[in-house]
């Protein structure tokens, strides 16, 4: 089992957090973007927009159980918490919900390729979170702000890892 998961909206930081987080424990650090292109030879965003996003969440629904099989960290896409059985997948694993302010989630997603934002990113990830919150608390141990800087927020998840294997 995975030993941590990261979930959040797209730009809260699962990627940049979680490979210093893995960095950090010395363990590894897993992508369901990166283990998504391994499996079906494209790209989450070329998929996406290839086959759109009912199949896509069917694929990516196997990709999170490949990850949670690891020991490692598991960094997931924004979107993972919007089927069922990905839920149930999650709450499983110490799953943590980075958070950060709405602008903060703008600056970061307009520095990369982000299909399923449009062309009014900010107005899609205020409906974003509308439509996710409620999902990321319901699968979350934990929800930080990651409006901070990251060795913070990796000093603070380096603590639940360490005090959730002391307890299971």
């Amino acid at each position: 089992m995975a030993l941590v998961v990261l979930v959040g909206l797209p730009g809260s930081g699962k990627t940049t957090t979680g490979r210093a987080l893995a960095h950090d424990l010395g363990c590894q650090f897993v992508d369901t973007d990166e283990i998504f292109l391994e499996r079906e030879h494209v790209s989450v965003q070329d998929y996406l927009r290839t086959h759109g996003e009912a199949l896509f969440r069917e694929r990516e629904l196997l990709v999170l159980g490949q990850a949670l099989a690891t020991s490692s960290v598991v960094s997931t896409g924004g979107g993972m918490v919007s089927t069922l059985a990905a839920r149930l997948l999650l709450s499983e694993a110490l799953t943590v919900w980075l958070d950060c302010s709405d602008d903060v989630l703008v600056t970061r997603v307009l520095q990369g390729d982000r299909p399923l934002l449009g062309d009014d990113p900010r107005s899609r990830l205020v409906e974003l979170r509308a439509q996710r919150d409620a999902l990321y608390l319901e699968v979350s141990r934990h929800r930080i702000d990651s409006n901070r800087p990251v060795h913070e927020l990796v000093a603070q998840l380096v603590g639940f890892v360490e005090s959730s294997a002391g307890t299971s």
